[in-house]
């Protein structure tokens, strides 16, 4: 498993449904180890600089911003 993004690249989280997230940009912070349930999608911390906190998300959810 290899990480599609490195620290300090700038992505955009996909919106869901019920997920209330910051819209917009996000710092990627760290790369963690891909998730049990699916080892071929590696997880990322991330934060915005809309939200006090870090949130955990997968690859899948992620795009490199423009």
């Amino acid at each position: 498993m290899s990480h599609k993004f490195s620290v300090g690249q700038i992505v955009v989280l996909a919106p869901r449904v019920l997920q209330a997230a910051a819209h917009g940009e996000y710092e990627v912070r760290q790369l963690m180890p891909a998730a049990d349930r699916d080892a071929d999608d590696p997880v990322y911390r991330i934060k915005s600089i809309e939200e006090k906190h870090e949130r955990v998300a997968a690859e899948s959810d992620l795009t490199l911003s423009a």
